[in-house]
């Protein structure tokens, strides 16, 4: 099973599009309604995801077996840099996703108008 999760791309990419799709859901549970509400909620979904995807990426690393002060020799900032070039190329599988579930948010507002 390890193996399955870690060198295929099904499992993560369908993992990451379900994340994507849950943290706006989430987050409008706590957020206001309106249009620069939403506009905020997506930029901050955005930066979740972001850090997500970097945080995924480093534990897929991490379970097959990497360690740890091997990913960051180079230095922090190498290290950093790195997982944040895979958490903006992951983007390519959240980002759509995200964008569908921001886009059906008005249709469950009560207060406010689309």
């Amino acid at each position: 099973m390890n193996r399955i999760f870690t060198d295929g791309l099904i499992i993560p990419a369908l993992v990451l599009a379900l994340v994507g799709w849950l943290v706006p859901r989430m987050l409008s549970l706590v957020w206001p309604e309106g249009v620069r509400p939403l506009l905020l909620l997506t930029f901050v979904a955005t930066l979740i995801m972001l850090v997500l995807g970097m945080g995924f990426f480093l534990g897929l690393y991490l379970w097959q077996g990497v360690p740890l002060d091997l990913l960051f020799e180079p230095g922090l900032g190498a290290g950093i840099a790195h997982f944040l070039r895979l958490g903006l190329i992951s983007a390519l599988l959240w980002g759509p996703i995200m964008i569908l579930s921001v886009a059906g948010l008005p249709r469950q507002w009560v207060k406010e108008t689309w």
